[in-house]
């Protein structure tokens, strides 16, 4: 299976551009997969600079509801006329940070290809999607700050429009979370994998015990972690200390799992 980062917060390839945001080139034995489009257009000019052919993408998968991973979503409709791309039911709801609006084009919610998830979703062989919904809340990293909106109410977003994509292939089991807001410690409590692909939101903790801590805490799975996006660089760096397995992975990095 190869993983190839088309758009993420930062590069080390000079000829490829980065954003706030994340999307994933996928390819498993069967399948070649986009798991989340960036904020932009930017996911399908890297595509092309690398030599990805998006329009042979036959399923996409969108991880949550927030517009640095679904803000492309247009863009990959218009170029790829035949994958159906996988949107938790609740996605399109009103998203907020403060009073930013984070959500999704709402006008795309009726788009034909788009086919609504929830609970435990199987796409193909080795291929299923999990909701935030069926995981277990046994640890609290604190308040996001995110928020969501219904009928002219303000409630803590409890991100139940994030889901997450399952891969069994060889053995192996590949777990790969746009943001892990439900929290990364939760999520791999819930599915023990060999191998973790995503954010884990950690980019405004500070460098102290208690990230210390939650490192330590995942590193007693037998899990190899190849963390972005909004994990933070420095908060990578500085779990390393404790998580050995830990890589992060940028713009134009391509990983053989």
């Amino acid at each position: 299976m190869r993983i190839t980062v088309l758009a993420e917060n930062t590069t080390r390839t000079p000829a490829l551009e980065a954003e706030h945001g994340l999307s994933l080139y996928v390819e498993t034995a069967g399948h070649r997969i986009l798991f989340d489009m960036g904020q932009s257009d930017l996911f399908a000019r890297n595509a092309a600079a690398l030599g990805v052919d998006l329009q042979a993408v036959d399923i996409a998968v969108l991880s949550h509801g927030h517009y640095d991973h679904g803000g492309g979503l247009a863009h990959f409709l218009e170029i790829n006329k035949t994958a159906p791309v996988y949107v938790h039911r609740t996605a399109f709801g009103a998203h907020y940070n403060g009073e930013k609006y984070i959500g999704l084009d709402t006008a795309l919610q009726r788009h034909p290809r788009l086919a609504f998830t929830g609970g435990e979703y199987p796409l193909a062989a080795g291929l299923t999607l999990y909701d935030a919904d069926g995981c277990p809340v046994l640890f609290h990293d604190g308040d996001s700050g995110l928020t969501r909106r219904e009928n002219g109410r303000v409630f803590a977003d409890d991100f139940r429009h994030e889901q997450y994509l399952l891969i069994e292939e060889d053995g192996r089991r590949v777990l790969i979370s746009g943001c892990s807001h439900r929290g990364i410690r939760n999520i791999v409590s819930r599915f023990a994998p060999d191998v973790v692909v995503g954010g884990f939101h950690y980019s405004k903790f500070p460098l102290d015990d208690t990230l210390g801590s939650y490192a330590a805490y995942l590193s007693g799975y037998d899990t190899a972690y190849y963390t972005c996006h909004c994990t933070g660089e420095a908060q990578c760096e500085y779990m390393k200390q404790w998580m050995p397995r830990l890589q992060y992975i940028a713009t134009g990095d391509t990983i053989e799992v």
